[in-house]
């Protein structure tokens, strides 16, 4: 199929900033948007390309002035206002119209919505899109699910506004239906374990080694020239040695500490819980989160506790190395979790792809991602990424300071959440033999639930089941 008309219908932030992007990169351009006053300011802001956009009032304006064969990119909320918007859309298109939510949808929802319009001779490809607004502009990630040949028709166009890696775009179509939607749903949970591992680094070089906020980014700074070199640390960098203007203090000290979420952290821990896969980094930063948000409560827990913060005798180099183990089990948990998906939902995912796509443009981007990518192109035993020989190796160099770290701040009574469920992960993936026989006889004792014996056969009851 050729697509040539292209529409893009939703300007807030993220839209304006694709919209643009797409013009510049030569593209021809059809916008609605669901306000009115989004609209006014796109018009207003965007004097340099208006030649190549061709305004409209309403969805279903744009949708039936467009030429078909039309493909329409929704930036609009997720839910129901992606509902309402192909209520408005359909009536207008024809066969080979092509939708593409590029916002954060339920990859669910996602797979719904493409089997009901392909049913009609309609297309739909759910688009997980990653960089915020200067990714958009500038260049995203993007995870493209849906139909072979649609994205072969659309690859020129998301080619070229993509982020690019030493020259290769960071998109890719990476299988059927919501596929796209997932990966990035996953995407969204590794940058929640990655933000919170941050803070945790934040917080006890802050608290426990009572460095100053500069110092710390200025460490964060070096970070960022070895292993642990991410997008996230050279934007805390700055924001740790930003000073506000208004009171000559460290920004980050007017800041209120209560962090917002938009809920694809929580999707991934949920998805996690239904396919039976360990995911408890994620897990352990969305319930941070969750707590950040209980300020009143948290200053009456201070009130009647009075709990004593000490210092954690340990050093800024062990909290890195403590970092990059956590980095490393998180991303192991999170790849771990798309390989699951793809198996039960028969989307064929290539690891190494998804690994590669986020190189660039992404807010995960991050020096450890092309060893991930030769990591799954080599299987790594068992399939998870910290079995793999180099990541195997650096964890066996950075889990005692892992360790330590964690020892250190549980006992001087600083919450570090993420890296306490990185050592819990590690320690039970490297026992083979662990507890769970106890369970599983408590099972059976209060279930009949039967248990498994080490000398053969399953279906067994003990003694008590009498």
């Amino acid at each position: 199929m050729t697509l040539a008309n292209f529409g893009l219908y939703g300007l807030g932030t993220m839209g304006t900033a694709l919209a643009h992007n797409i013009a510049e990169n030569g593209f021809n351009l059809h916008v609605a948007s669901y306000r009115k006053v989004d609209m006014d300011s796109f018009v207003a802001n965007a004097p340099a390309f208006e030649g190549n956009f061709t305004g409209h009032d309403s969805l279903a304006d744009m949708v039936r002035d467009m030429p078909a064969p039309r493909a329409i990119i929704f930036l609009i909320p997720a839910g129901q206002a992606v509902e309402e918007a192909i209520a408005q859309a359909r009536p207008h298109m024809q066969p080979g119209d092509v939708l593409i939510d590029a916002g954060n949808s339920d990859f669910q929802d996602t797979r719904r919505r493409a089997a009901d319009l392909e049913a009609s001779g309609l297309a739909y490809m759910g688009m997980g899109v990653s960089g915020g607004e200067f990714g958009a502009r500038t260049g995203p990630s993007m995870m493209v699910g849906g139909t072979a040949s649609v994205w072969e028709a659309m690859r020129p166009m998301l080619e070229a506004i993509s982020a690019k890696f030493e020259g290769e775009p960071c998109v890719d179509h990476v299988g059927p239906d919501g596929a796209g939607h997932f990966v990035k749903t996953v995407h969204n949970g590794i940058e929640y374990a990655d933000m919170q591992l941050l803070a945790e680094s934040y917080g006890l070089m802050r608290h426990g080694l009572t460095i100053s906020p500069a110092e710390i980014g200025a460490e964060f700074e070096r970070w960022n020239n070895g292993p642990m070199r991410s997008y996230l640390a050279e934007i805390s960098a700055e924001v740790l040695q930003t000073i506000d203007p208004k009171t000559d203090k460290p920004l980050v000290d007017v800041i209120v500490d209560t962090a917002g979420q938009k809920g694809t952290g929580r999707w991934t821990a949920i998805e996690a819980q239904k396919l039976g896969v360990a995911a408890n980094t994620v897990e352990a930063a969305v319930g941070a989160r969750v707590w950040s948000a209980g300020r009143e409560a948290r200053a009456v827990g201070e009130e009647i506790f009075a709990p004593t913060r000490g210092t954690v005798a340990v050093t800024t180099a062990q909290i890195e190395h403590a970092a990059l183990a956590t980095r490393i089990i998180g991303h192991s948990q999170g790849f771990d979790l798309l390989s699951s998906a793809s198996d039960e939902f028969g989307w064929d995912l290539d690891l190494s792809r998804c690994a590669e796509i986020w190189r660039a443009g992404c807010i995960i981007r991050s020096e450890l991602l092309s060893g991930i990518a030769d990591a799954f192109r080599n299987a790594p035993p068992a399939g998870l990424l910290a079995y793999a020989p180099e990541m195997a190796a650096t964890l066996k160099d950075a889990v005692p300071a892992l360790r330590a770290v964690v020892g250190a701040a549980i006992a001087a009574g600083h919450p570090v959440p993420v890296m306490t469920a990185a050592l819990a992960w590690f320690d039970g993936m490297t026992q083979s033999r662990g507890t769970a026989d106890l369970i599983q006889g408590q099972r059976d004792f209060f279930g009949r639930h039967s248990f498994a014996r080490v000398d053969g056969g399953s279906g067994h009851h003990g003694p008590w089941a009498d």
